[in-house]
């Protein structure tokens, strides 16, 4: 029998503290959200394996590290209203539910979006809004974020989430052709209006899709790092 407190602790020792992860609202929230609740039971014993792990649909459940890593760079905190793009399984939105006063995630897939509707309900999650639609147009009507999270890669960055940022607010994204010299970016809106734009590491993402972009839906998930 699988003891997942013991794999969840393993992981916020050896796969994200060791790594660099430091944010204690993060590491608490990366501590608290079930893992194996959004995973496939076939895949049990990896469910806390700092790699992707495949959800339907040609998706993945991001690893945990790139989890914790892009909640800490959104500076996600109590007071926040975020933006998640690409709800996948709902792992992220729950990890930023833990910590942020409100999380609204679109999912362009309507099989997935309803899965992560339903595993946010049961694990109680309240303060998470999900939407079946093209996340490359963001949530409009709820904008501005003080943060906005991306789980799929653009080409270029969408304007509509960078124009749905609060001044202050944070966008982490993955940028760049699909699956080859993406990059991880973390794009800050200052007080005075202007944008600046920041590599953080070298990722690999499955592409942005929908209208917004031109792109196809994918094949293939998210590449460990």
């Amino acid at each position: 029998m699988n003891d997942f407190s013991l794999m969840r602790e393993h992981m916020l020792e050896v796969d994200l503290k060791a790594r660099g992860i430091r944010n204690p609202e993060v590491l608490g929230a990366m501590r608290a959200v079930p893992r194996e609740a959004f995973v496939p039971a076939a895949l049990y014993d990896e469910a806390y394996a700092d790699h992707p792990l495949p959800i339907g649909k040609g998706q993945t459940i991001s690893q945990p590290y790139m989890v914790a890593l892009m909640t800490e760079l959104a500076d996600a905190r109590a007071s926040s209203k975020v933006l998640e793009v690409g709800s996948g399984c709902g792992y992220q939105a729950a990890v930023l539910a833990e910590i942020c006063r409100m999380v609204y995630t679109v999912e362009i897939l309507p099989e997935l979006a309803e899965q992560a509707r339903e595993n946010l309900k049961a694990l109680g999650y309240r303060n998470v809004k999900v939407r079946t639609g093209d996340g490359a147009k963001g949530w409009p009507e709820q904008a501005p974020f003080d943060a906005v999270l991306v789980a799929a890669a653009p080409v270029t960055v969408p304007l509509a989430l960078v124009d749905q940022l609060k001044l202050g607010g944070r966008l982490v994204i993955p940028v760049g052709a699909a699956m080859s010299s993406q990059y991880l970016m973390l794009i800050r809106k200052h007080e005075d209006g202007t944008v600046s734009e920041e590599k953080i590491i070298p990722v690999r993402f499955v592409p942005l899709t929908g209208p917004e972009t031109n792109e196809k839906s994918p094949t293939e998930g998210e590449e460990q790092i």
